[in-house]
């Protein structure tokens, strides 16, 4: 049997698995709809970070129901779950733990924080000061704490859920670039449609008790990591990927088979993405085909995911912000830009 037939067959075996295990995330998307009216790209997007252990970053104004959702979501995996309210006066061991003194034994016993679990919501986390910031990056890139001398290893999976103000409000900082560089993902929650808006009001009013069901738990999980390591990304897709991320530092495309100009970004940005957008966007669009129950990626993939994963990743000069364009404009023209393979 040549190669190519046997590839063909290994891949329909491994489609025929990603459709079936990929159901049970339709099953849990129901289940969340139970409690939780809209949102279909905010729990898509969530489901990516919970499949691929990639850490994600919500910007939206209050009373959206990101918590509420991400607490459903919490539910419906049973996954532990901690919610941390970032504040100004917050300390780094308000979120890692610290060490407690017993005079009986006259040794230093460790108070583990609301950091050991596999979900944290961080709620409004750019109200904290630099330190916290610090210890939290820590957790979300080498995936342990270190409290005194000892480094304890987090439980997998480990995922942290950060919710952010819009800059403009008061008594918010700007996350560094590094800590923003560590989230797979920025997504922007909007206001529901008035369809969801008035269903959202009935169902507060009718005061009745959802109960949600647990519908897969971790074993699940590190399944859906493993079928998503075997995920066939070929190497034109690879090449789009990286033709894109290169395109947010040199602002230069491949036209016709020949590197050119993007005329239209020319001084509108300060810094591109790093290798960890090429990982990350490779990553999130093999979640995105396993989502949709395929066995490869296509371009659409990387299309349907690249701007929650670029978007904290460009940084926009002064000239861009004072033509009032953001960094899903500039993403916009180097998709518009890129030959799609």
């Amino acid at each position: 049997m040549s190669n190519s037939s046997t590839q063909s067959n290994d891949l329909e075996a491994l489609t025929t698995e990603v459709q079936i295990h990929s159901q049970i995330f339709k099953t849990l998307k129901t289940e969340i709809h139970k409690k939780i009216i809209g949102q279909e790209d905010f729990i898509e997007r969530l489901f990516i970070g919970l499949i691929t252990g990639g850490h994600i970053l919500v910007e939206g104004v209050p009373g959206l129901a990101k918590t509420e959702t991400v607490k459903a979501l919490a539910k419906c995996t049973g996954i532990d779950f901690q919610r941390i309210q970032f504040t100004p006066d917050l300390l780094p061991a308000d979120l890692i733990g610290t060490q407690i003194f017993k005079p009986g034994s006259q040794e230093f016993e460790v108070k583990k924080g609301p950091l050991f679990t596999n979900l944290v919501l961080a709620d409004e986390i750019n109200r904290a000061p630099a330190k916290v910031q610090s210890a939290l990056l820590e957790a979300m890139a080498e995936k342990h704490i270190t409290i005194g001398e000892e480094t304890f290893y987090l439980d997998k999976p480990f995922i942290v859920l950060a919710t952010q103000n819009p800059l403009e409000q008061e008594g918010t900082y700007a996350l560094p670039e590094a800590q923003m560089d560590r989230f797979m993902m920025k997504l922007k929650i909007g206001y529901p449609n008035k369809a969801e808006e008035k269903q959202i009001m009935n169902r507060i009013a009718s005061k009745e008790e959802i109960v949600l069901e647990k519908v897969l738990d971790k074993e699940d999980i590190f399944k859906a990591r493993d079928l998503i390591e075997k995920i066939y990304l070929d190497e034109k897709v690879q090449d789009y990927i990286v033709d894109i991320v290169f395109a947010t530092r040199n602002q230069e495309a491949t036209i016709n088979g020949k590197l050119a100009k993007i005329k239209e970004l020319d001084g509108l940005i300060d810094f591109g993405a790093s290798p960890r957008a090429s990982i990350a966007l490779a990553l999130a669009a093999k979640a995105h085909a396993y989502l949709q129950g395929r066995a490869y990626v296509t371009p659409q993939d990387v299309k349907n995911i690249g701007f929650e994963v670029l978007r904290q990743r460009v940084i926009v000069s002064f000239e861009a912000e004072a033509e009032e364009m953001t960094s899903d404009d500039i993403i916009k023209i180097i998709f518009d830009s890129i030959e799609v393979p």
